[in-house]
């Protein structure tokens, strides 16, 4: 069975993002589809990293679990924000704070706005970082336009049916590639 950990990247106050992480937890959770972790940023309430986690001579308990959890991990799903066409520090604090652990990791995005783009403008950024550490950027995207209207706190779709396909063709795309990879490891 796959382990998915699912980064909810935002830390700001009101946060709408969030509910998208709650939404994927659930999907796959209901459909016995792997092992799910959210791996909340918010709740982690980690500094800006002055250095990789390997560097770092007395790393906290926390980092060396968030550290765990993205090795652990067959496959990432990565639900971001776009603030002002970029993508938060706090996700590009996390990023850098690994490297051998993204390597070659199969990373879905969800991209959420308040706006009619989805948060399609944070893609390209967020995609090169993670190309640059060797992670395994899934071809499918999950753009959520005008989360207020399209999800609530709790991570339930308004239009739950046409969210669950949007999602079911993500999801397959990501469990594809780990299954990929780990035919490649066998």
């Amino acid at each position: 069975m796959s382990k998915i950990a699912i980064i909810s990247a935002s830390v700001r106050k009101g946060r709408k993002s969030h509910s998208v992480a709650l939404y994927f937890k659930r999907y796959l959770e209901e459909r016995q589809l792997g092992e799910v972790t959210v791996l909340d940023l918010d709740a982690y309430d980690f500094p800006l990293f002055e250095e990789r986690l390997r560097l770092i001579e007395n790393p906290t308990e926390q980092m060396l679990s968030f550290a765990k959890q993205i090795e652990e991990a067959t496959g990432v799903i990565i639900v971001t924000p776009e603030y002002n066409g970029g993508y938060p520090a706090s996700l590009k604090n996390v990023i850098d704070l690994l490297y051998n652990e993204w390597k070659r990791k199969p990373v879905a995005i969800a991209t959420v706005s308040a706006g009619a783009f989805g948060g399609s403008q944070v893609i390209t950024s967020l995609q090169f970082s993670l190309w640059k550490i060797g992670a395994l950027t899934v071809p499918a995207m999950f753009p959520v336009p005008t989360i207020d209207k399209t999800f609530n706190e709790e991570g339930v779709p308004a239009d739950a049916e046409a969210m669950d396909k949007k999602a079911g063709v993500f999801i397959n795309e990501l469990l594809y590639w780990i299954k990929a990879k780990q035919a490649t490891e066998a």
